[in-house]
């Protein structure tokens, strides 16, 4: 278990009977949490809330604000700045746990001491695509097939400072532009991707994680240079255990390279009673 223990603007305040309260800089929100299925006692705390995510038993759901709140503020994370805003599909545009995520990709490009091209595949708001290029990377492609997406990741990147970089923003079906640059020869040092369990791409294109993820990867693996850095594998898909992450790279990406690959869960830590929330999981290839 990896947890993202060093955010300041960010905590989970307290997590059980399917819920989590969490603190966005100075606003609390509370959400559903299929993870936290323990018993908890709920104190008030609960109900001093900015925000009620509620789902609908055929599926959505619905915020209720407590207090008017700006249409979104902003969270840092070291010498990140991200926006924040609640959506109607219950999230805020950004992962928290995922912050262990990004501490690893900076650490490798910092260290690695010449030019690093990244390309960031389902790249969502783009925190990865913001941690590698304040990083130093030459170069961070940011692939997503939702367009409003790419729009906030453009946001996320004036927050950052990171204007002046390297970043293309791309539209498409992660699969289709991954075979377009394997046909255009282009390279890349580091891959990491944040596949759902199920999508559309622009077009109409399916993506089913099951079905699909070997076949990405195997495709990625095309794309890396003579000294690939780094590949990252994040997913949230039920029911999927970590090892199935390293079974793949072990058999497309350490295939082809030496390294090592490792495997786990990232979580966040509870702050009132020092659990941790299992939030997802992770498969990762590093030279």
């Amino acid at each position: 278990m990896r947890i993202s223990d060093e955010w300041i603007d960010y905590e989970c305040l307290d997590a059980g009977n399917g819920e989590k309260l969490e603190r966005w800089g100075n606003i609390v929100l509370r959400r559903p949490e299929p993870q936290a299925m323990w018993p908890i006692e709920m104190d008030k705390t609960w109900n001093d809330v900015s925000g009620i995510y509620y789902r609908f038993k055929d599926g959505g759901g619905h915020w209720e604000f407590r207090d008017k709140l700006p249409e979104y503020w902003t969270v840092n994370y070291k010498d990140l700045k991200f926006k924040v805003s609640p959506t109607n599909f219950k999230h805020t545009g950004l992962f928290p746990e995922q912050a262990t995520n990004w501490d690893f990709m900076m650490d490798k490009i910092r260290d690695a001491n010449r030019p690093i091209r990244v390309l960031n595949l389902f790249a969502y708001t783009g925190a990865a695509t913001m941690a590698c290029s304040k990083a130093g990377a030459e170069l961070v492609v940011h692939v997503d097939s939702a367009k409003g997406m790419v729009s906030w990741a453009k946001e996320n990147m004036h927050l950052c400072g990171l204007q002046n970089n390297y970043i293309r923003f791309i539209v498409d079906d992660c699969l289709k532009f991954v075979e377009r640059e394997i046909r255009r020869g282009n390279k890349y040092d580091a891959i990491v991707m944040d596949p759902p369990s199920y999508g559309r791409g622009p077009n109409g294109e399916v993506w089913k994680l099951e079905n699909n993820l070997e076949y990405l990867v195997k495709k990625c693996s095309e794309l890396l240079s003579d000294e690939p850095l780094f590949f990252l594998i994040n997913a949230y898909t039920t029911g999927i255990s970590s090892t199935v992450l390293y079974n793949i790279l072990k058999l497309t990406v350490g295939a082809k390279y030496s390294g090592k690959i490792d495997n786990g869960e990232v979580g966040l830590q509870v702050r009132k009673n020092g659990l941790v929330l299992p939030c997802g999981i992770y498969g990762r290839w590093q030279s």
